[in-house]
């Protein structure tokens, strides 16, 4: 790669545009920003909770999930450029059900938390969420291929079912909602 970053700062960004991989300058409160953005937040999330005690199996897929992200935001960054496949998110299809097959089916609604490895997990999970929103959002105003929104949909239900493996690995078990918890009437408005 070499050094392709010898300066940290351009001010080229203080009018409040950016550059895309291509080479547009676009607001930075565009939605292609926005959506690589929050892809790049979701990977930040991602290192958090690798840097808790995680299986080495879970840290493994993890790692190589990081990578892909990159190359997603590297996608989203470069109007026209492809870098997520459909064996990605195939791979990642394979992963969720695997890890999700030795679990009891759910019966009840599952709260963040469960440990450490958990609760990062499940934060994680909500920032993908939101990374694939604003890549629809993307995808409604500009073109978009769908594997990136397939993949960060995937991505996002791994990442409950490995909170759910997490918090059982931990010994904190899963956090259930209780919806029976309130006893009496609810107050009206």
């Amino acid at each position: 790669m070499g050094n392709r970053l010898s300066k940290i700062y351009t001010r080229t960004g203080d009018d409040g545009s950016t550059g895309l991989g291509d080479g547009t300058r676009v607001g930075k409160d565009s939605l292609r920003v926005a959506a690589y953005g929050t892809v790049d937040e979701a990977n930040s999330a991602i290192g958090l909770l690798l840097a808790a005690d995680v299986p080495d199996d879970i840290r493994d897929l993890l790692t190589t999930v990081q990578h892909q992200l990159f190359d997603l935001g590297g996608e989203l960054c470069i109007p026209g450029h492809a870098a997520v496949h459909d064996a990605d998110v195939e791979a990642l299809e394979r992963a969720l059900d695997a890890f999700n097959a030795p679990l009891p089916p759910l019966r009840e609604f599952i709260l963040p938390g469960g440990g450490d490895a958990a609760a990062r997990c499940h934060v994680a999970r909500t920032v993908v969420r939101r990374a694939e929103r604003e890549t629809v959002a993307l995808s409604r105003a500009e073109n978009v291929r769908p594997q990136p929104v397939r993949y960060l949909n995937r991505l996002s239900d791994l990442l409950f079912v490995l909170a759910r493996v997490l918090a059982r690995a931990s010994g904190h078990g899963e956090v259930t909602w209780h919806h029976e918890r309130r006893k009496g009437p609810r107050p009206t408005a």
